[in-house]
């Protein structure tokens, strides 16, 4: 496989020996992963579910390509809930993810899914206590869910043992490599049985990507949904025209009863955005949550949990800490930086075929900004009805 423009490497179709198979009753999978499955309220694998399973359950080295809100979780848990063996408490699976919130979200998805297993997964995670990860590793868990920093330190401090590991698992492997974690998933990788298998999950195939593959994967299969597949299918996205910064807010305002009707994340591109804009809506008598990195992890915590439960109906965030929540309603209160950013932004509205809506709020200089997002997903973005209330 060569090195390609980003452009050409969404054309690669699926592998050729990748079969499809249209139930999770069809997969071969452990019973009580099976009842774990179905309580957790799956009916039918999604498309990309039906395709990427099996390859993961024969052992093979595995790349898919699947943004936010297609059930890519589900994908690599169910490969490493069918892998583990449970009487044996040692670490046998792990995955990687770029932020703390989607490696907890992970590991909740394998707790949940391998609920009749009696599996033991723990989240390994900066921010949180150093003590509680090594008790818990020396206690012994079946799968370790974390972030690149603390999964090494743990690695190098012999408390996350790793003779046992039969799978690797790199989530959001774009997101990764942007945010600098390329160095230490090497020195995660080096420490890891040269048997294991490894399962990537990418949205995007930039050629970082595909250097890594080379690396480290074994003839994988490919499971690639090519750009037009990429799908916001679902998704209702509008823009509202504002000429000026300033007018955006008062736009938010207006708008601040539709998002309460369900629940809304309004994105901003920076932290000192987020932080202005939350001072500003609580000025202005609204109720507003707001999450970005520079919080404490515990504050981070009790805010998801709140928002979670539905007790907080607007959160003000930005791109990191969008991931791992499911909305029906995305605010692109600035337009995202870079069209990528864009699909992992609204993939948040309209997961599992809910109706979903994206509003992006438009200045002048970024109409241009808007067409090639246009362009690049092949979708279009309407100016926004007046109705918007009824369509969420």
């Amino acid at each position: 496989m060569t090195a390609m423009v980003d452009d050409e490497t969404l054309d690669f179709s699926t592998s050729d020996d990748v079969q499809i198979v249209e139930s999770f009753d069809a997969m071969g999978l452990k019973d009580e992963l099976l009842r774990g499955i179905y309580a957790y309220g799956f009916e039918k694998p999604s498309a990309i579910q039906q395709r990427a399973i099996m390859p993961i359950l024969k052992g093979r080295d595995t790349i898919a390509q699947a943004q936010s809100g297609t059930g890519k979780t589900t994908i690599f848990s169910v490969g490493v809930l069918h892998c583990i063996d449970t009487s044996q408490r040692e670490t046998q699976a792990l995955a990687l993810s770029p932020t703390r919130e989607l490696a907890e979200q992970t590991q909740k998805v394998m707790l949940a899914l391998g609920d009749y297993m009696s599996v033991q997964c723990h989240a390994c995670i900066g921010g949180k206590s150093i003590g509680e990860d090594i008790r818990r590793l020396d206690a012994g868990v079946h799968a370790v869910s974390g972030t690149p920093g603390r999964v090494f330190d743990m690695i190098r401090r012999r408390n996350l043992r790793t003779r046992a590991i039969k799978m690797l698992v790199i989530d959001e492997a774009d997101e990764m490599l942007s945010q600098g974690f390329k160095e230490q998933i090497y020195d995660i990788y080096r420490y890891l049985p040269p048997a294991t298998q490894v399962v990537l999950i990418s949205a995007t195939l930039p050629n970082e990507i595909l250097e890594m593959t080379r690396k480290f994967m074994t003839d994988p299969v490919r499971i690639l949904v090519k750009r037009d597949e990429l799908t916001l299918e679902g998704i209702k996205q509008f823009f509202v025209a504002v000429e000026r910064e300033e007018w955006k807010f008062d736009t938010l305002c207006d708008l601040y009863d539709t998002l309460t009707i369900t629940q809304a994340v309004i994105f901003c591109n920076t932290k000192k955005k987020v932080d202005w804009l939350t001072h500003k809506m609580r000025q202005a008598n609204f109720t507003v949550s707001s999450m970005h990195g520079d919080m404490p992890q515990k504050e981070r915590d009790a805010i998801m949990a709140e928002f979670r439960s539905g007790d907080s109906r607007v959160l003000i965030a930005t791109d990191v800490w969008g991931r791992g929540i499911d909305v029906s309603l995305v605010i692109n209160y600035d337009l995202p930086n870079n069209r990528e950013l864009y699909i992992h932004r609204i993939g948040r509205s309209g997961r599992f075929g809910r109706k979903g809506v994206a509003i992006n709020f438009v200045k002048s200089d970024d109409i241009r900004i808007l067409r090639d997002i246009e362009q690049f997903y092949s979708t279009q973005i309407d100016e926004m009805p007046m109705n918007v209330a009824d369509l969420i």
